[in-house]
Order: structure tokens, then sequence, then C-alpha cells
């Protein structure tokens, strides 16, 4: 008698581990709407950042698809959605290998585009971080 008491009650115990059946405990799914970039899973080298910066529009507000990718930010650049480390949804970008040569050309590109910024490029319009 009592093994039958105690089972039942063990028995009894478990089913307050049971979610229920009521509509109050059922489950939602979440979606966090993390926009990625075109080269979020590509590679990430200066052909890539040349192509982002070509399709930028400075008047357009600054989202995965429409940034700087030669902008910096507290002296970081962004990752291939135009994320800053330290940001939500940051991932660090796959990066091709680089020469001394290429960095040379790479440094004279970037004097030409300091040199004559697109139209709408000041700190401060939309599609800009500082």
């Amino acid at each position: 008698m009592y093994k039958l008491v105690a089972v039942l009650a063990t028995v009894a115990s478990v089913s307050a581990f049971v979610p229920g059946s009521s509509p109050r405990f059922a489950t939602r799914s979440t979606s966090l709407n993390a926009d990625y970039g075109k080269y979020d899973d590509g590679m990430w080298d200066n052909s890539a950042k040349v192509e982002i910066y070509n399709a930028w529009d400075p008047a357009t507000p600054r989202s995965a698809m429409n940034f700087n990718p030669f902008e910096t930010f507290e002296g970081n650049t962004p990752d291939a959605s135009g994320r800053y480390p330290g940001e939500a949804f940051y991932k660090d970008p796959k990066r091709g290998d680089i020469n001394f040569n290429q960095m040379m050309v790479e440094r004279k590109e970037a004097e030409a585009r300091a040199a004559s910024p697109k139209p709408g490029d000041a700190p401060g319009c939309a599609g800009c971080k500082n």
C-alpha cells in the first residue's frame, strides 16, 4: 500500500514539470531581423569594397547594403555588412591575402577617393556612421 502511494506521489510531482497545453505556454518564434551585406560570407577584399563603395549613396540612410566600406569609426573599419566591432551582429570578415605592391595600389586608390569624394559624402550625412 505504501509503495503504491509513493509511486503515485512521484508520478504526480513529475507532471508539475511538464509544460501545459494552455495557450499561455505556447512558444513563439523569434526573429532577429539581422540584415547582412552582399559579401557577408564571401571574400571581403579591396575589389569587394570598391564595388560596395561604387553602389553607396550618401544621401540614403545607412544599411547593410548601403554603407561606405572605407569609413572608419573609432579606429575600426566595418565588416561586409557595415557593422563595426562591438556592434550587434558584427561578423569578422574573410580577408584575402595581400602584399606590399597591392597595398601601394590600394593607397593610390584611397588618395584618389579622398581627393574627390562622392557628392553628399560629408560627416553627418544619412549614409555615414560619423
